[in-house]
């Protein structure tokens, strides 16, 4: 299982998930990256290396994180959408 992140992210990418995730999984990282982060429209856990904490759902300010097998199913898509964002 691994963490997904959903529309409400869509142009807002808080970045209180971030600062939480013990082992930086969540891309792109504003401080790290700044370029990338302003091309995308969200953020991205990668599911390789997420490790399934669930610390960053309580941190999502627009509640957009789920685990995957909880994505609401108007947001399934996205479990797709941020896979490919790491395959790029």
């Amino acid at each position: 299982m691994t963490y997904v992140i959903c529309e409400p992210c869509i142009d807002v990418k808080d970045n209180a998930c971030t600062i939480v995730c013990p082992v930086e999984c969540i891309y792109p990282m504003q401080d790290e990256d700044p370029e990338e982060f302003e091309e995308v429209n969200q953020l991205y856990i990668d599911p390789e290396e997420c490790i399934d904490c669930a610390i960053c759902i309580d941190e999502c300010p627009v509640e957009a994180i789920y685990a995957d097998i909880d994505v609401p199913e108007e947001w399934e898509h996205f479990i797709e959408i941020n896979a490919d964002y790491f395959q790029q």
